[in-house]
């Protein structure tokens, strides 16, 4: 197991070197420091010398690889690719094009994105789980059917939808809670009961019909005809034996995402103007700054990377019988 994960952390080292030269390329060769230039002052009518001087403000007046009017070691030191991309791989981000500390704000917006996912995520996680098992336990009456109809339904309708039509009944005509905005500390708990409570209803209903599927491939083997046979009672066997037999690929959605909490969902921070990294990177999108675009993209890759390694270890926890060498 050991030498397994020392393995697959090699591999997320050559995957995160292989994101860091593909966003170089994108944002640097394929959209040059020119263009940048010129998107951030506004408009192409920009002249040559506000170009180049907001280039030198920013260090994207040397070279992108090669430095050939260098010499020594500053031939490949000197270029934009070692100050901004080789940082990245021991995670130091830099400055931001507005030459703000980039690592500063991803520690000051990461609590506000985690009380925003973290518990969307375990509630979300656990409603589904036990509306999928009251549709199991109803199989094939109107109860069941009804809930598939929902489910369909649910997945059916945008995510912007819940947002846009739950700020305006709970926040603008019942007013029960704000309509949007955050504040430190646990009165944040009302401005954040809404964006919740939206998450968990927009994904509730793809969660709960895959879940559904889950359960009723377990509940159709033959260890839990020959439970049921035995005279246990229903619920026993949802909880003791289908949804024990399920958790291997409930596993593989829930804990590779856990590490990914901590960036945030771009549209629910954005509409409920909540401050975290969702938000960060919208806001760095609208205003050009590839900077921070680059970082979260790398931020966001090995975040992923370590989901999945996470995944792995956590099948041995749930069956004891997978191995891996």
């Amino acid at each position: 197991m050991t030498r397994y994960i020392i393995r697959r952390l090699l591999y997320g080292v050559l995957i995160l070197i292989g994101v860091n030269l593909l966003t170089f390329v994108l944002f640097f060769a394929v959209n040059t420091p020119d263009d940048m230039a010129r998107l951030s002052i506004g408009g192409q009518r920009v002249s040559e010398a506000a170009i180049e001087r907001w280039k030198a403000e920013r260090g994207y007046d040397r070279p992108l690889f090669v430095n050939t009017e260098a010499e020594g070691p500053r031939v490949w030191t000197d270029t934009i690719f070692y100050a901004r991309s080789v940082p990245l791989l021991r995670f130091d981000f830099g400055f931001s094009d507005e030459g703000r500390d980039i690592g500063h704000e991803i520690a000051a917006r990461m609590g506000p994105s985690l009380a925003l996912a973290l518990p969307t995520f375990v509630l979300g996680l656990s409603v589904s789980i036990a509306f999928s098992l009251l549709l199991v336990f109803f199989k094939g009456s109107r109860l069941d059917f009804a809930g598939v109809v929902l489910c369909v339904v649910l997945l059916s309708i945008s995510s912007l939808f819940y947002i846009i039509a739950g700020q305006w009944l709970f926040a603008k005509m019942l007013r029960w809670v704000p309509y949007s905005g955050y504040i430190e500390g646990w009165s944040s708990v009302r401005f954040l009961a809404l964006p919740v409570a939206v998450g968990i209803i927009s994904g509730l209903g793809a969660q709960a019909r895959f879940y559904r599927t889950l359960f009723l491939e377990e509940a159709g083997k033959d260890y839990v005809r020959t439970a049921r046979a035995k005279g246990l009672a229903e619920r026993v066997v949802l909880f003791r034996h289908v949804l024990r037999n399920a958790m291997l690929p409930i596993l593989t959605g829930t804990v590779s995402a856990i590490p990914l909490l901590f960036m945030g969902s771009l549209i629910s921070e954005s509409f409920f103007g909540i401050p975290g990294l969702g938000s960060y990177t919208i806001d760095a999108i609208n205003a050009q700054d590839f900077s921070i675009v680059r970082a979260m993209v790398f931020l966001g890759s090995a975040l992923y990377i370590v989901g999945l390694i996470l995944a792995d270890i956590s099948y041995t926890l749930a069956d004891p019988r997978v191995r891996f060498d």
